[in-house]
């Protein structure tokens, strides 16, 4: 079955481009060019994967992106942005959105981001689903964190970085090759996605994320996951 995706757009031509060149690629896609009937449509097709505007005419990508995760917290959701502020980017991570291209980008790049989401959603992993950090119990296949009573749900893409991670406990991973395999892209000199990731992650995982003692930076380099 072709796989579902949703572009909330409301500037005609980008949402023209997108949908053409998506469904050129084989993809199902459903567009819509406002907030409203974005979480619409979102409820009734249930997308493989959504490509949100940060600008609506009726609404702000980050409300629509906090609504939607309350009705489906696995999606992955792609932010489109104008905006080139490191905040503005942090803060749709924030509200739920799980990667972010800033404006103008290449379609080439979403569509390599896109594939790259399904391969993974496809494959078998090699390693169990669940394992320990430190205190924390980490749960791939239900994409959570929980420690003692409480639990944190993860992301798209931060179960993409600890399944890499795990896979190579205690060894450097460079930033370069998460990129690669985590959103399938090439590194830039300025991408700063794996940090703001690692970020997030270390608020999940860590007790003392300011202090971490799992997700450690090797400098100049890239992450290692130490666990038991």
């Amino acid at each position: 079955m072709k796989k579902k995706i949703l572009v909330i757009e409301d500037e005609p031509q980008i949402a023209l481009g997108l949908s053409d060149a998506l469904a050129f690629e084989g993809f199902e896609v459903f567009t819509a060019d406002t907030g409203k009937l974005g979480l619409s449509l979102a409820k009734q097709v249930r997308p493989n994967a959504i490509v949100l505007d940060l600008m609506l005419p009726d609404d702000n990508g980050f409300r629509v992106c906090e609504e939607l995760r309350t009705f489906d917290r696995l999606v992955p959701i792609l932010m489109l942005t104008a905006r080139a502020s490191e905040a503005d980017k942090i803060r749709g991570l924030e509200m739920g959105a799980d990667d972010y291209v800033t404006k103008p980008f290449s379609v080439g790049e979403l569509i390599a981001r896109m594939r790259a989401i399904f391969r993974r959603a496809d494959r078998s992993p090699d390693l169990p689903d669940t394992f320990r950090v430190g205190d924390a119990q980490v749960n791939l296949a239900a994409q959570s964190i929980a420690r003692g009573s409480s639990s944190e749900q993860l992301s798209f893409y931060e179960v993409g970085i600890l399944r890499l991670l795990s896979e190579r406990k205690g060894e450097p991973v460079s930033r370069d090759e998460i990129l690669q395999k985590v959103w399938g892209l090439e590194a830039g000199p300025t991408n700063r996605t794996v940090d703001n990731f690692i970020v997030k992650l270390r608020r999940k995982l860590e007790r003392s994320p300011e202090k971490p003692e799992h997700i450690l930076t090797v400098y100049g380099f890239g992450y290692k996951l130490v666990a038991d």
